[in-house]
């Protein structure tokens, strides 16, 4: 193939793509210097605007564990999606998924759209199945970008999750349980046919995967550009877990369905139980999630020991979240527990307008979770001064959590901190993902930030 027709067939996409890519491998940092960097900043900022540097580093210790049951939440997500998706009968779905594209563009398109379908139902599904569909994809076709299938993988997480089923806003303002007083004296209830439901955010949702396969589909590199997992060193390796017959009279039990029977039967009740309870939106929280995870996990696998086995495969891939979750706690912990976020609150009902609302509250939401990665925990620290502004400029109130929704998930494009999962399972550290999720950010901005405004004008 010739120069000419060669440049001719990337596009201008695909070079924008490979551009910003081979810049962000070379530039960007890891994973874990990114937490470090975020909590230096954070603290600097603190001292611009007067805080005591003391109190600024006891905040950062006291909430350095305020994530533990979020880390273990994260780990659990991994351990069961992996075991899930290594069980024989989801694997060979996985497989027969992975052999539908033909192309390396193709295939970037499908994994974009999979990843951003799946997270409407749940983020923690659409992370772990999209990563897992991504090595059997790239075993199947040679020539596809690692980098470019690796980034479409993350884009539910980078797009619209907050505006699906799983978003925990939308969650918290309608569970009244779930409420922080503060919050039920200035909203009350806004149940999810006002938020996640509306028209507008079901259009924001489909306007958004539409550009979203489209800018990875022309952005991938084609073939002869490609870097392959080959090019990375990274060896395939099928998820089936095989085990090794038994040795030992005493080990029957581990061979045996008995105990995965009972335990899945109880399992199953009390899920049961907790739908029935609290209903289903109510009931679908992380803690939820995993539970049943591991009990399919657990079913599918069949023996105990086949079920460990993809227990102890997918350990590896935890060890960036157990090791920087904490950090991002500490940041967590700087912000709510100095005057840092009180500062920035205030600022932002004072320069608040009817009309310039939309924009200055997706612009800071998506800035402020730049060091507070956590959508619901970022949310009851917006919330009141957030809905107290909307209430007072009379601005529907179901709106504003999807302004907060759908600008939310323009920061994690960027911030490796979601992204940790997903690289562990692919094998890859957040230079090799940053660069096509920075192209996707740069046209998913002013896009999500020009809806959220003009669509503000039809409730």
């Amino acid at each position: 193939m010739s120069i000419k027709k060669a440049n001719a067939s990337e596009g201008i996409l695909a070079r924008i793509g490979m551009r910003i890519a081979d810049w962000c491998e070379k530039w960007f940092p890891d994973a874990f210097v990114f937490a470090m960097f975020a909590v230096a900043l954070v603290f600097i900022a603190g001292i611009l605007l007067g805080e005591n540097p003391s109190k600024m580093a006891v905040a950062f210790g006291s909430g350095f564990w305020n994530l533990v049951p979020f880390t273990m939440q994260m780990v659990l997500i991994i351990i069961s999606g992996y075991c899930v998706a290594s069980s024989p009968p989801v694997y060979r779905i996985i497989c027969w998924l992975a052999r539908i594209p033909k192309t390396p563009r193709g295939a970037v398109a499908f994994v974009a759209a999979f990843s951003m379908l799946t997270s409407l139902i749940s983020w923690g599904f659409s992370l772990i199945f999209s990563g897992l569909l991504v090595r059997e994809i790239t075993n199947n076709i040679k020539k596809v970008d690692y980098r470019a299938i690796g980034a479409a993988a993350y884009l539910g997480l980078g797009s619209i999750w907050a505006l699906g089923l799983s978003s925990s806003a939308a969650l918290i303002m309608a569970t009244k349980d779930a409420l922080p007083e503060k919050l039920v004296e200035i909203t009350g209830v806004i149940p999810l046919k006002e938020t996640i439901f509306l028209r507008q955010s079901l259009l924001i949702a489909l306007i958004l995967i539409l550009i979203s396969i489209a800018i990875a589909y022309f952005s991938a590199p084609p073939p002869e550009k490609a870097k392959t997992a080959e090019d990375f060193n990274i060896e395939y390796k099928p998820l089936t877990v095989k085990i090794e017959p038994r040795q030992k009279p005493g080990e029957w039990i581990e061979y045996s369905p008995l105990l995965t029977i009972i335990i899945v039967l109880i399992g199953a009740v009390y899920v049961i139980h907790e739908f029935a309870d609290k209903g289903g939106a109510a009931a679908l929280n992380l803690n939820t999630y995993n539970f049943i995870f591991l009990m399919l996990g657990l079913l599918l696998h069949w023996r105990p020991r086949s079920f460990l086995k993809a227990v102890s495969s997918s350990v590896p891939a935890t060890a960036g979240v157990l090791i920087q979750f904490p950090f991002y706690a500490g940041i967590f912990g700087i912000i709510t527990s100095t005057a840092i976020s009180g500062t920035l609150a205030k600022l932002f009902v004072e320069i608040s307008t009817k009309h310039t609302y939309p924009l200055l509250v997706g612009i800071y939401s998506a800035i402020l979770g730049l060091f507070v990665p956590s959508g619901g925990g970022k949310w009851v620290i917006e919330a009141p001064y957030i809905m107290g502004a909307a209430k007072s400029l009379n601005i529907h109130s179901g709106w504003v959590v999807q302004i907060y929704n759908a600008a939310e998930a323009l920061p994690n494009l960027i911030n490796p901190f979601w992204m940790l999962p997903l690289m562990g399972i692919l094998n890859v550290r957040a230079r090799e993902l940053a660069g096509y999720s920075v192209l996707q950010m740069f046209i998913h901005v002013p896009v999500v930030l020009f809806l959220c405004w003009i669509f503000s004008y039809t409730l």
